[in-house]
Formats: structure tokens, sequence, C-alpha cells
């Protein structure tokens, strides 16, 4: 199976919520050496498109559970894979939270085990979590990231309440470097409607965006030094 088939018959099986079919081609991409995260990446394209048919009303929340379930039998395998980067420091902590409103979790779970992969100290808050909680956590703990996820729609106008708590009450030299917003239906729109600082639809990006946002803000506080 060449690199363009596996990874839209992976997709295609994924919308249709085909688990054995999935991690048939998971396991043989995986003795055929993939690499881990590019099959990360190509699952997560086959839940996005579950939750815009949920969103177009096709699939029932049953559908959402399936689609979740899939994603987490595919990272069992996927995972234990990812190397460590072996760095003898932390690149920095992230707060981590699916705002309120939203039980889903694979995504933040993904994205919590990179971060880890790369460095960073993560604490996870967990799912539905209020703004006042993001807030109480970034006043605590001073993060470099706070990344906030949300699987549907009906999460965006938390996520711009989140934001902007965190805005209009931590002093300006305690806030995050750097607020991401995730999710399969995130754009650049939602981004500016939130009032966050970046947005990616699959971990993999996200952990690469902070990494650089974070690089260039410790590279323009050396100068001003």
């Amino acid at each position: 199976m060449n690199n363009v088939l596996w990874k839209e018959t992976i997709i295609e099986q994924m919308a249709d919520l085909q688990i054995r079919k999935v991690l048939e081609i998971v396991n043989g991409r995986l003795e055929a050496g993939e690499d881990p995260l590019e099959i990360v990446e190509v699952c997560q394209e086959g839940v996005r498109r579950v939750g815009e048919s949920y969103e177009r009303g096709e699939y029932f929340l049953a559908g959402l559970i399936m689609a979740g379930e899939i994603l987490r039998q595919v990272l069992d395998r996927v995972l234990p894979l990812l190397p460590a980067t072996g760095r003898g420091s932390s690149s920095g902590l992230v707060v981590l939270g699916t705002v309120r409103g939203d039980i889903h979790d694979i995504g933040k779970n993904i994205v919590q085990a990179l971060f880890r992969c790369h460095g960073f100290e993560v604490l996870d808050l967990g799912i539905d979590v209020p703004p006042a909680e993001f807030v109480r956590q970034v006043r605590e703990t001073r993060p470099d990231i706070v990344g906030i996820s949300a699987f549907l729609t009906t999460g965006y106008d938390a996520i711009r309440d989140t934001v902007r708590q965190i805005r209009e009450t931590i002093p300006v030299e305690e806030q995050p470097a750097v607020i991401i917003v995730g999710g399969g239906l995130m754009s650049e729109q939602v981004r500016i409607y939130t009032g966050a600082d970046l947005w990616t639809r699959d971990a993999p990006q996200g952990v690469r965006l902070c990494e650089e946002a974070i690089l260039q803000k410790r590279g323009a506080q050396g100068e001003e030094m």
C-alpha cells in the first residue's frame, strides 16, 4: 500500500467507524516502520471527520464515543513507540485541560503525551474545566503554555471566556507565553474569535508550534538583557 493510499484508507475507515480495519492498517504501518507521529496525525483527521458528521446530524453521540475508542486503541499501540527527547531539564510547564461543557479527552491525552516526550512538564486539569480553574492554576503555577482543548463547536464560547479571564485577571508579567486552542474543528477564525495565540487540529503540530513560540520568546528576552 503506497504512502497516499494508506492515509486515505485509514481516514475513510476511521470516518466509517471500522475499528478492525483501522487497527489492521495501523499495525501494518507500524511493522513497515512508519513514523508513529504521522499515524497519529492521520487518525486524528479521521476523528475530525466523525466530529463534522456529528455536527451535521449524521452521527449520534454513540458515533463520537466509538471514534474515541478507536483512537484510544490506536494510541495504545503508537504512544509507547514515541521516543523521549532525553533533555536533561524541563522545556517548560504546560497547563492543559478540556474546556467547560466538553468531556472529550482523547486529543488532550495525545498532546499531554507528546509534550512530555519533548521534555515539558504537564499539569492536566482533566475535562469540563471551568474558566476559573484555568485562571487559578495559571496564577498558582505560572506556566509557559496553556492548552485548551475542545472537540465540538459548542466549546468555542467557553474557550473565549477562558482566554478572556486569563488575559484580564492575570498580570501581564505572569501570563503564559502561549495560549493554544486545539481540536478537530479549530481554525484561524476560531483563534481570532477566542483570542488565543495559536490553534491546531493535530497534536504533533501543536507541540511544534508551542516549542517555536517559546524559543522565540526566550530569544527576545535574551536580546533585551
